[in-house]
């Protein structure tokens, strides 16, 4: 079986779907970096991982009996039926004029036929998207839900351990502060943010850890990236690493300031407080839970005190958000693995188990703090 990895974000979200089938003694796993603009850091992500390297050039001649991939470039040129999942909370981003990412004819079609063998969707209203952007691909939808909100819910007895991990204090609440990529993002229009919340929390009994897109990172260099963090940084804010799993810093948070990624859209449907910063309405899915988000969750003011807001902040309707971002909640990880073996023409070995909580890091530099 050959695992197509096109980013770290997209080989982050394919671990968890690879789980579900590598222990089995029948499946060998191969692992390639696949064409993407963005994918510098792949390889360094599947040494990190213990992968089973080859080429792209090699994973286009072999034939496979399944392939696995959260992205799109060059699968029509795999040899093996194909299997896409999202690579963040369901399809909620536009892509310009081209409609909702992932769902569409351009990254679905080549030469007029339908590329993968199974799409997953993390919801049913996701089905009427696909019909009306790229119909052909219906009969290969396949609702799922979302593996990543399902191990985040039952993690969510670690969060102690996750916050002796960050290092937080006992006394003191932890904010995180989450950014997508791109010139909208939080990171892109506003990274005097970060400075601000550091002046005006560096004497309260606040912690706050910033997650920033891969993207950011590997676009612009991790030493630039520091550089531009250097005063927060010295007031104690905790970047966490781009391969760091940033599932475990959102749990421990006690509350988030986000953007329009993805981040934002777990932490809200797990039930923490968010604040948003302001979002681009016209780059989400209109019936995406990112959408909700822009509706329902109060906008940071940049203007006002700092302090006020985050004690004023509370919970969404966190089962509403959760409603909107999957319609299996509890079932991805037996639905994934049963397609799976489906696709692979194998019969499931043994009994469901049910997902994993996320790996505590052992120490307080494993996170892999920046």
């Amino acid at each position: 079986m050959l695992v197509a990895v096109h980013t770290l974000v997209a080989g982050q979200r394919l671990l968890d779907i690879v789980d579900l089938v590598e222990s089995d003694p029948r499946v060998q796993l191969f692992w390639t970096q696949a064409p993407d603009v963005f994918g510098d850091s792949v390889g360094a992500f599947l040494r990190s991982v213990g992968a089973l390297e080859i080429s792209w050039s090699e994973a286009r001649r072999e034939r496979f009996d399944l392939a696995l991939a959260a992205a799109y470039g060059g699968l029509d040129l795999v040899h093996a039926p194909v299997m896409v999942v999202p690579h963040g909370a369901g399809y909620g981003k536009r892509a310009g004029r081209g409609g909702v990412y992932g769902l569409d004819a351009q990254r679905l079609m080549k030469d007029g036929r339908v590329v993968p063998s199974s799409i997953v969707l993390a919801h049913e209203q996701e089905r009427a998207v696909l019909a009306r952007q790229c119909p052909e691909a219906l009969r290969v939808a396949f609702v799922a839900g979302d593996p990543c909100y399902d191990r985040m819910v039952v993690s969510a007895g670690l969060r102690a351990s996750y916050r002796a991990a960050l290092g937080v204090p006992d006394e003191h609440r932890l904010l995180v502060v989450t950014s997508t990529w791109g010139r909208s993002s939080l990171f892109g229009k506003d990274i005097q943010l970060l400075q601000a919340l550091m002046t005006e929390l560096r004497r309260s009994r606040w912690s706050v850890a910033a997650l920033i897109h891969p993207q950011v990172w590997w676009c612009h260099g991790r030493r630039q990236v520091l550089a531009w963090l250097r005063e927060p940084r010295a007031a104690g804010l905790i970047p966490v690493e781009p391969e760091a799993d940033w599932r475990a810093a959102l749990i421990a948070a006690d509350l988030v300031v986000g953007d329009h990624g993805s981040p934002t859209v777990y932490a809200a449907a797990t039930g923490k407080p968010v604040l948003r910063t302001d979002f681009p309405v016209d780059e989400v899915n209109a019936e995406s839970a990112q959408a909700l988000l822009a509706a329902a969750a109060p906008q940071l003011a940049r203007a006002e005190p700092v302090l006020p807001q985050l004690s004023r902040a509370r919970p969404l309707d966190h089962a509403a958000v959760a409603g909107r971002l999957t319609s299996r909640p509890g079932q991805a990880h037996r639905l994934l693995r049963a397609e799976i073996y489906r696709l692979l023409d194998l019969s499931i070995p043994g009994r469901h188990r049910a997902p994993d909580p996320i790996d505590v890091p052992m120490t307080y530099r494993g996170w892999r703090y920046a």
